[in-house]
């Protein structure tokens, strides 16, 4: 089974990769937060280069996603990737930020098949790369995923990976395993699974259900509990010990990089975190009010000192 890092813009960047994969062992893939393609010509810069430089990703197998309706940034791209010594990209057909699907990128551009084939059309003809898509089940409703699945068996992609909701649900209601089910059924490539899967039942369910699953993708799951592959796996779940671990390298590996701004990100992290507590929304409270890094620190002490971790932590929704 291949276990992968979902791409979630502001949190599971290089720095989140390199502590994770140093405390709780590597998964077999990470794919970045979504990338807009340089302009032809020019090299990926600032923040987006820090995502693929190849000694920020040493030792870990990460392909990096593009979001671009663009085929020709998006050529270009792979060829910059390419020079770097990447050996796939991956495609974002399922963010479904209002602002992005507003610009017919992420799961917008699943609006309009006839662009979206010709631009399949024209970036596996001329890619560097193999190119895999990370893709949503349609816009507004199930119906969509005939068409749009029926497009993409046409293509020889990489890989699909499916998350089995529509643009409108973005993370709400229960994913639609059956349209995940069918894609296994019909695609002429190789389909990887991702959605909900927060605890070792929600695998086992999975299996079940499809036992020919060979690649999940974890996202939430994995941010509110950072041992969760490794209990898919069948090893232990996460020591208090471990967890205080993981915080202070983060917040560590934080502070060097963006410095006082580090406690903002690292609470975008509790936010998922306080799932591995028996009482998330007492540490909720303890940290959310923080400001500086010395109230941070201090709140976090408290919460490592006096709250016990959930026997069974599991995201459990904002």
């Amino acid at each position: 089974m291949i276990f992968s890092l979902a791409p979630m813009e502001g949190i599971t960047g290089s720095v989140f990769r390199r502590v994770h994969a140093e405390c709780f062992g590597a998964l077999d893939r990470y794919y970045t937060p979504f990338l807009a393609p340089p302009q032809v010509g020019s090299s990926f810069g600032g923040k987006a280069y820090k995502e693929v430089d190849p000694e920020r990703n040493q030792g870990l197998d990460v392909v990096p996603q593009l979001l671009t309706n663009d085929a020709d940034k998006f050529v270009w791209a792979t060829q910059v990737l390419a020079d770097m010594g990447y050996a796939e990209v991956n495609l974002n057909l399922g963010c479904p930020s209002g602002t992005v699907v507003a610009k017919g990128r992420g799961a917008g551009f699943l609006r309009n098949l006839g662009e979206l084939e010709g631009f399949l059309q024209e970036v596996c003809d001329r890619s560097r790369l193999p190119i895999s898509v990370k893709t949503r089940v349609g816009v507004l409703e199930d119906a969509e995923y005939e068409k749009i699945l029926e497009l993409y068996c046409r293509f020889p992609l990489q890989e699909l990976i499916v998350h089995p909701r529509v643009q409108k649900d973005r993370y709400q209601g229960v994913p639609r395993l059956e349209l995940y089910g069918e894609t296994l059924r019909r695609a002429p490539f190789p389909v990887a699974y991702n959605g909900d899967i927060f605890g070792t039942d929600d695998m086992a369910a999975l299996l079940e259900a499809y036992p020919e699953t060979r690649h999940v993708m974890l996202g939430r799951g994995i941010l509110s509990n950072p041992a969760l592959a490794r209990m898919l796996n069948g090893g232990q779940a996460a020591t208090a010990a471990e967890l205080k671990h993981f915080h202070d390298k983060l917040f560590c590996a934080y502070e060097e990089e963006i410095g006082g701004n580090a406690v903002f990100r690292m609470k975008e992290w509790w936010s998922y975190a306080k799932y591995s507590f028996a009482d998330p929304q007492v540490v909720h409270r303890a940290v959310r009010k923080a400001r500086k890094v010395g109230e941070y620190e201090e709140a976090v002490e408290r919460v490592f000192q006096t709250q016990g971790l959930s026997a069974e932590p599991r995201f459990g929704g904002f």
